[in-house]
């Protein structure tokens, strides 16, 4: 039996209607920006981004997730394409070698905070160290830093210890950690007396510790910039700005970062 025009006409429609809605939903998941951030970041920043990742969330609705390492490492991931939207350094000049390969997005690059070095031991420790020339002390045997090849933080240290006259004597002394984490496990574990460790981890640890001079070791203005090719630019922007604003600032500064003056 033959149907009638007017079913045949009104098939077609819902069809083209269907296929016409199909394109349009995976057009727009195409062009639809990504809910997540993927943030590789220095170690020193762990516990102040995990609590700005959550005021974040929030105040967006876009997920973080963190990748925290030491910056060297964290920068030849990235080179290797590594999927990363954003990358927060714990010294500028990390991001500005990726900056001159091209990885970054133009004009993403900025510092954020700057950070400091303490000595730090346990608390239960009998060693007294305030002053770092009271390293090359008998007593103290094993120093952790985090490895100055690959960390910031390990290359202040190392800096301190030139500046101070004393890296010839302290450099048998020395433990290498992967990242300054790991510097600070060494001695809540035991394996060194002291270690040089970034305040805004010692003000969260249970040990004591004692700031080193500033002037000591060229300053930790850690900088970020957005990964070329994120997924995500309009979030990364977002992140950037929030990190950088009055609400991430007052965060940072609670775990011990300063902010250069210019």
């Amino acid at each position: 039996m033959t149907r009638p025009r007017s079913t045949i006409a009104v098939s077609v429609l819902l069809i083209a209607t269907a296929l016409l809605l199909l394109n349009c939903r995976s057009g727009s998941q195409h062009i639809a920006p990504s809910n997540e951030l993927t943030v590789a970041a220095a170690a020193d920043l762990t516990p102040a981004f995990e609590e700005l990742g959550r005021m974040f969330e929030d105040r967006y609705k876009i997920k973080v997730t963190y990748t925290f390492g030491s910056t060297g490492m964290l920068a030849q991931q990235i080179e290797n394409g590594a999927p990363v939207d954003i990358f927060a350094a714990a010294n500028v000049s990390y991001v500005e070698q990726l900056e001159s390969k091209g990885l970054i997005v133009p004009g993403s690059k900025a510092i954020y905070a700057r950070g400091r070095i303490t000595l730090w031991v346990p608390r239960e420790s009998s060693i007294k160290v305030q002053d770092i020339k009271e390293l090359t002390a008998d007593e103290v045997k094993r120093i952790a830093i985090a490895n100055p090849d690959h960390a910031p933080y390990g290359i202040a240290a190392r800096e301190a210890f030139e500046s101070a006259g004393i890296w010839s004597t302290v450099q048998p002394k020395l433990v290498y950690a992967e990242n300054i984490r790991q510097t600070l496990q060494y001695a809540q574990t035991g394996n060194v007396e002291v270690a040089i460790v970034a305040l805004s981890l010692s003000k969260q640890s249970d040990g004591r510790w004692t700031l080193i001079p500033e002037e000591l070791h060229k300053p930790l203005n850690q900088a970020l910039g957005i990964i070329k090719g994120t997924k995500n630019e309009s979030g990364a922007r977002q992140f950037s700005d929030f990190i950088r604003g009055p609400e991430g600032r007052a965060v940072l500064s609670k775990y011990g970062f300063e902010f250069p003056s210019n």
